[in-house]
């Protein structure tokens, strides 16, 4: 298992009061989505995802807005119709109740914090 794979193994209390690359907590796999988890509480979430190319989400709506911030790579985000693209250390908020969609232009990796009250 290469050290990337290891590092994504870890629990989330493993990340807990320590400074991390947030890159290196997921790596790509070929022709698919992943996700870790890195907060769960009843107030909301904050997720990690890595997309390869030409990957993506389907159009759908939240309850709830969520900030999205590009960790790596580039995507399109759509939201209510509107196409945005994102790269490297941009960030954008996903309104409630809106539909949006994203698809990776190239690898991409993204944090997705939702805050629900």
């Amino acid at each position: 298992m290469s050290a990337m794979g290891a590092k994504a193994k870890r629990h989330v209390t493993d990340l807990v009061a320590k400074a991390l690359d947030i890159s290196t907590l997921l790596g790509y796999q070929s022709d698919a989505v992943v996700s870790r988890e890195i907060i769960k509480k009843d107030a909301g979430t904050v997720t990690l995802f890595a997309f390869d190319k030409g990957q993506g989400l389907s159009e759908h709506t939240a309850p709830f807005d969520a900030l999205v911030y590009v960790v790596d790579g580039a995507a399109e985000v759509i939201i209510s119709g509107k196409p945005n693209k994102i790269n490297k250390g941009d960030m954008i908020i996903l309104p409630a109740n809106k539909p949006h969609a994203l698809k990776a232009i190239k690898q991409f990796k993204m944090l997705l914090v939702m805050i629900k009250k």
